[in-house]
């Protein structure tokens, strides 16, 4: 071999050799690499540890939900019981030992008789059908005059400016300091009576109505207005139902102020209703029958309340369960 095919030899051999690697060293295969070669394919994990983390989690326990067992509507309603009983065998034990004498409070089965003895008479009974027709006239006139002020009021910009502040004025009067203005504007006649009643219980209804229509989403009302619909059909069909929990929140407000308010109208010279039945015990000094009035305005706000509790299971399904689960 001469020394031309010697040079050629050795540089062919050369360019064969540039892109091996040197000893030691992977080939590059111009492949990359996965994650789990960048991070170490030869690690391995141990049982009961996340990759990566290098943290022991096998004490953990995997969070669920807490259960709520619902309460049957017997278990509720003897819970509720145990309130008043609790005070009713307080009264008797009272009664019973002394403690309360008849010229204070009357025990239990005095006030048992004296129910007996005053709806034989009829007394009771023309008391009752009185104070119902009172107060169930001026709680009509005020929760619609509270309904209509507070849809004026919180459906328009206009009717916001006009009538809130003036409202807002009146509301904070307490309603007792009108009796004698009322005596002077109306007699003692049943008008002043009902009257007293309508306006206790107006503000009521009108502040519930009043935040209920303004937190009404505004977007489905500019919606409804795309469709052709008018205010009126607005406000009965979007504007209302979405209103409803504060409505029947100022109904059941609006109820219980109409016993309390019934109490003061009846104050009024009255000569027939459960305030004069009180009157006239107050006068020959019997506790058995105050106490027998006292129990009857106590009832007649427990029965509104229920009856709104009744309206919001029919009206508002959804709301029947508490946060236990069970029924309200």
């Amino acid at each position: 071999m001469d020394a031309g095919q010697a040079s050629g030899a050795r540089e062919a051999t050369e360019a064969t050799g540039a892109g091996k690697p040197p000893a030691g060293e992977a080939p590059d295969t111009g492949k990359v690499p996965d994650a789990g070669e960048a991070t170490g394919a030869g690690k391995v994990s141990v049982a009961g540890e996340a990759p990566g983390s290098g943290e022991d989690t096998s004490g953990l326990v995997a969070p669920r939900p807490p259960a709520h067992r619902a309460r049957s509507r017997t278990y509720s309603l003897t819970v509720r019981a145990l309130g008043p009983v609790a005070l009713l065998v307080l009264w008797w034990v009272s009664s019973a030992t002394g403690l309360l004498t008849p010229d204070v409070l009357a025990s239990p089965a005095q006030v048992i008789e004296a129910v007996g003895e005053l709806w034989g008479n009829g007394q009771l009974s023309d008391a009752l059908a009185t104070s119902l027709t009172r107060s169930g006239i001026g709680l009509v006139i005020g929760l619609a005059a509270g309904l209509t002020l507070g849809i004026t009021t919180g459906f328009t910009r206009l009717g916001d400016e006009l009538l809130d502040s003036s409202l807002q004025t009146l509301r904070t009067i307490p309603f007792l300091s009108l009796v004698p203005l009322f005596m002077v504007w109306f007699g003692i006649n049943e008008t002043a009576k009902i009257l007293l009643i309508a306006v206790a219980t107006t503000f009521p209804m009108y502040v519930s109505t009043t935040g209920g229509v303004r937190n009404t989403d505004r977007k489905l009302v500019e919606a409804m207005r795309s469709f052709g619909l008018g205010r009126l059909a607005i406000v009965r069909q979007v504007v209302l139902p979405g209103a409803l929990p504060s409505l029947l929140a100022g109904l059941r407000l609006s109820m219980t102020l109409s016993v309390i308010a019934l109490i003061a109208a009846e104050e009024i010279n009255a000569t027939a209703g459960i305030g004069y039945l009180m009157s006239q015990a107050q006068s020959y000094a019997r506790t058995d029958i105050l106490a027998v009035c006292i129990l009857v305005y106590g009832l007649l706000g427990l029965t509104a309340d229920v009856l709104v509790r009744g309206l919001e299971r029919v009206l508002m399904p959804w709301r029947t369960a508490g946060p236990g689960g069970g029924a309200r």
